[in-house]
């Protein structure tokens, strides 16, 4: 049975309210920190997840090539270093690690500690451990299962390397297309708002984003199909 929650913070606490289950029969999935401790949403554009630690539990210094993360503390106390910085944080409180910051997160006191955390993009090799001092280690490629995704083993190495190829293809011709885009409707709007050519500008702008959103789609198709085959290699 699921319940639909929300949380609501006060003077640095935070609660958790519920709604009658049946209102949410029939709708989208609700996730609850204190059950779905798990990833609830894993693609190449996000991965959301709840995360419980223990007392005195830590996790290893590491940053993302590509990934800015944020954490939410939803119970117990956290101390985190990010960037060489350190902060305490509790229920209520968030935090951000960019991209390439070196970051961990260390449990204190006697009680467990929940958060939730998404990265954004979600990206193959997703991590990239680091030693004491900061230092970059080799790439972490870990199997799709350490994010709670079971990879379809039925689909070849060699059918996966096409739909990169085919992906990769896809892009490389959208993004050229949107270039020229670029180039002709950026003249465009340069001019018009020159002259005060509001109409016109407003349709260059939009122009110039009706080739930028295939790009982007474009990019995330490429993501998935990566996504896919990176783990595959050692899996």
């Amino acid at each position: 049975m699921h319940f639909l929650i929300w949380l609501d913070i006060f003077q640095g606490k935070c609660y958790v309210c519920h709604k009658s289950a049946w209102r949410n029969a029939m709708g989208f999935p609700v996730y609850d920190y204190r059950t779905d401790i798990r990833n609830v949403l894993v693609t190449p554009q996000i991965r959301s997840r709840f995360l419980r630690m223990e007392p005195g539990q830590n996790a290893q210094l590491h940053s993302h090539d590509l990934g800015h993360e944020i954490f939410l503390i939803l119970e117990g106390r956290v101390e985190f270093e990010i960037d060489g910085e350190t902060e305490e944080l509790g229920p209520g409180q968030m935090c951000i690690a960019l991209v390439d910051q070196p970051h961990s997160v260390r449990v204190l006191g006697d009680e467990p500690m929940t958060m939730y955390l998404s990265v954004t993009p979600h990206i193959h090799p997703t991590h990239t451990p680091r030693t004491e001092d900061g230092e970059r280690l080799p790439h972490n490629f870990v199997s799709a299962r350490a994010y709670d995704v079971e990879p379809n083993m039925q689909v070849s190495i060699p059918e996966l390397v096409a739909r990169q190829i085919h992906a990769s293809q896809l892009l490389e011709a959208l993004t050229q297309t949107c270039t020229a885009v670029q180039q002709e409707m950026g003249d465009q709007l340069k001019a018009a708002l020159a002259e005060g050519d509001m109409d016109t500008a407003t349709a260059a702008r939009k122009a110039m984003w009706e080739a930028i959103y295939p790009v982007y789609k474009a990019i995330a198709e490429l993501g998935d199909v990566w996504n896919t085959l990176a783990p595959r290699v050692t899996d």
